[in-house]
């Protein structure tokens, strides 16, 4: 599968915020959101394209706004 910029950005930050927020392993931070951790593997390294649904998602989890987490693509 290609990976498109946007992707990557969306990961490493979404990666950034887990890791700031207290979240050190994508399975407890899955296990929290409620999703599975090879689907926060997959959009952490770029390789899977979130719904706003996940996104919102997310941002809830992580205590910001779904715009926080879309602020590093351009």
């Amino acid at each position: 599968m290609r990976e498109f910029a946007h992707r990557i950005a969306f990961g490493e930050h979404l990666r950034d915020l887990r890791q700031k927020r207290g979240w050190p392993s994508q399975e407890a931070f899955a296990h929290h959101v409620g999703l599975d951790r090879t689907y926060i593997s997959g959009l952490e390294r770029g390789r899977r394209n979130p719904t706003l649904d996940i996104i919102v998602k997310l941002a809830l989890a992580l205590g910001v706004k779904p715009a926080e987490l879309l602020a590093t693509i351009e």
